[in-house]
């Protein structure tokens, strides 16, 4: 594959607190605000709070879901008085840091979140192929060996991404767990601090004109996700992950595995046509949005090599 030549990126962002209670987010972009840097001298590096509100409350948010409100028509919506907060706060976290698809946009926009199940590190991306995205991707994964690094994407056109990371021009959130809701954790937080350190380091080298080599790498697509079973009439769960797919994000479930455990104490076993690679298992922010997990493919996708253009 021929080299391909992409502008440099000068201004980055950095979010954390998208949603309130996540917290190694809140306290790592708290901490670089004080430096008032984020450790790349020719990259201009913005630090933000994006719910300041959840964050004050260690809440997933105060009205709204923060990081679904980022689709063209939530951003163009009038406001009022009766407007949920999240809504008003996508719209001035669009100003401050794009507008979406404009050339004012931010070069690259890195929002941070944690889940609470066990996904290690995952650089999670709005559009199914960007190559800057890719790259930081094996960055992370060559200077990090002791995590497990994976890139998840939606196939979906830019268009149609809702997350706060599709406003850059360049976007990706880096996703990072177990951690429960409310709590930090040194391993976590330092797993997170390491991973922006890295990005912000590969950054400058691109800006520099290093050449980064093409190769290929192991990429996941999510798909459908399956609710817990429910009673009928009261639409409560009735069961919950099986034990042996607890804890097992990314490892391939086949079809006839143990999926739920009901609580009378019944196995309930996946039922699709295809092994498929179980992702957000047993993720507590999903029980209200009735997602017990989702199911990804996974493919190899060839990364060309990248150098910045010059002028």
């Amino acid at each position: 594959m021929e080299v391909v030549n992409l502008p440099a990126v000068s201004r980055v962002a950095v979010c954390g607190g998208t949603h309130g209670n996540e917290l190694s987010g809140v306290y790592l972009v708290r901490e670089l605000q004080k430096k008032k840097k984020g450790g790349a001298d020719d990259v201009s590096v913005t630090m933000v709070i994006s719910n300041p509100r959840a964050v004050q409350q260690c809440r997933r948010y105060v009205e709204t879901d923060l990081n679904r409100c980022f689709t063209a028509a939530t951003l163009s919506a009038p406001v009022s008085d009766k407007t949920p907060y999240e809504m008003v706060r996508a719209q001035e976290l669009n100003a401050l840091l794009g507008p979406k698809g404009a050339d004012e946009a931010a070069d690259l926009l890195c929002d941070l979140h944690n889940t609470t199940s066990n996904m290690g590190l995952c650089i999670f991306s709005p559009v199914a192929c960007d190559w800057i995205c890719m790259q930081i991707y094996r960055h992370l994964q060559r200077e990090m060996p002791s995590w497990p690094v994976k890139y998840l994407s939606f196939e979906r056109p830019a268009a149609e991404a809702f997350s706060l990371d599709s406003v850059g021009k360049h976007g990706l959130t880096i996703e990072i767990g177990p951690q429960p809701h409310g709590v930090v954790r040194a391993d976590i937080f330092n797993a997170m601090k390491e991973g922006v350190r890295l990005m912000l380091d590969w950054i400058q080298k691109f800006n520099s004109g290093v050449l980064f080599d093409g190769g290929e790498v192991e990429v996941y697509t999510m798909g459908k996700n399956m609710d817990y079973p429910r009673d009928e009439e009261t639409h409560s769960i009735t069961a919950t992950i099986h034990p042996q797919l607890q804890d097992r994000d990314f490892c391939l479930l086949h079809p006839g595995d143990p999926l739920f455990l009901t609580f009378s104490g019944k196995t309930v076993t996946y039922k699709g046509t295809e092994p498929l690679y179980p992702v957000f298992v047993n993720e507590c922010a999903y029980y209200e949005k009735g997602i017990a997990l989702y199911l990804a493919r996974r493919k190899t996708v060839a990364v060309p090599s990248i150098q910045v253009k010059r002028d």
